[in-house]
């Protein structure tokens, strides 16, 4: 059995689950902080929780991209 492909791949699957669960955490923690009416300036914390958010989604797509073999060819 060829180990370091094994360990390879379940490290690549771990950082990239921890990866889209910061990335949506932070995404969800942010529109908490801009939905607070005590803070006056939060265009800039939403405009960053929907960027967390959009990143969240490209990791989501380029995952499908890369398990779908349709897309590979």
């Amino acid at each position: 059995m060829k180990w370091l492909e094994l360990f390879t791949v379940a490290g690549a699957t771990l950082a990239a689950a921890l990866t889209v669960v910061v990335l949506y955490s932070l995404g969800v923690r942010l529109t908490a902080i801009a939905g607070d009416v005590r803070i006056n300036n939060t265009r800039w914390v939403r405009s960053l929780a929907y960027a967390c958010f959009g990143f969240c989604g490209l990791a989501v797509l380029f995952g499908i991209y890369l398990i779908v073999p349709y897309f590979s060819r």
